[in-house]
């Protein structure tokens, strides 16, 4: 029988997760239910604690109560490309994900003929050299003000997710979704935390295993400026301070 830790740790687990019993259970190969393992009347078995390890990187030593760090290399994951794409004379060049490539990238991510289907281009330009860069064009309007539905984010490729930033906007591409978020990371958690600019998002937790590439956001591109736009405000804020000067020209007089 399994000591009480191990259970409480085996149970901790499948809440953070948040599973019920029978999905965790089919997760892991178990047969209904994890119900019995819960209560201490099945073994953990070999096959359950690896699947645990290779699923969702939880470290052995701690779920036997002899080790205090949860996961196993946490801080080490790669998020390094999967794939980096080269030009015909073998140079790094920028692929192009646009929002209808970006529903298959996390599913193509090691695919290296996937990615010739894709534009591509070289942007000689000191600041994208010796590193490599991809776009991505911005769905949606969580990170509005600063990135509109439809524009493009030029991005530079991380490392590890040691390597990230509170005060800068990532690509984070995760195993079924690509999206554009600034990266928390809290004290004492082994969560990451994804934040939105538009605070209509709440922000929320995700293992960083569930991680697959990280991109950092060096610059945007915006096309269909309307130049009328910013003209069209000014007209509208002169027309506001006249009226405004004439009404203090009128309680004056008054």
């Amino acid at each position: 029988m399994e000591n009480e830790l191990t259970l409480k740790r085996f149970i901790d687990i499948r809440r953070e997760l948040g599973y019920t019993q029978a999905e965790f259970a089919e997760l892991l190969g178990i047969k209904n239910t994890t119900a019995d393992i819960e209560r201490g009347r099945t073994k953990l078995s070999g096959k359950v604690v690896s699947e645990l390890l290779k699923q969702f990187k939880i470290n052995p030593l701690w779920l036997f109560g002899e080790s205090d760090n949860q996961y196993l290399e946490t801080s080490q994951i790669s998020v390094i490309p999967k794939v980096v794409t080269v030009d015909s004379a073998d140079r790094d060049n920028m692929v192009l994900v646009n929002a209808k490539a970006a529903a298959g990238y996390p599913q193509n991510i090691s695919d290296t003929s996937w990615y010739q289907q894709l534009p591509a281009f070289d942007l000689p330009i000191p600041e994208f050299r010796n590193a490599t860069y991809r776009g991505f064009q911005v769905e949606g309007d969580s990170m509005l003000p600063n990135l509109s539905p439809g524009e493009w984010v030029l991005a530079r490729a991380v490392e590890h997710i040691d390597h990230v930033s509170a005060n800068k906007i990532y690509v984070v591409v995760l195993q079924d979704s690509v999206m554009v978020k600034k990266i928390e990371k809290r004290p004492n958690s082994n969560n990451i935390t994804l934040v939105s600019l538009n605070e209509t998002y709440p922000p929320y937790d995700i293992k960083p295993f569930l991680i697959q590439e990280i991109w950092e956001v060096s610059s945007k591109i915006t096309f269909n400026v309307d130049a009328t736009t910013d003209t069209g405000l000014l007209r509208q804020l002169q027309e506001s301070m006249q009226e405004l000067k004439s009404q203090l020209q009128h309680v004056k007089k008054v």
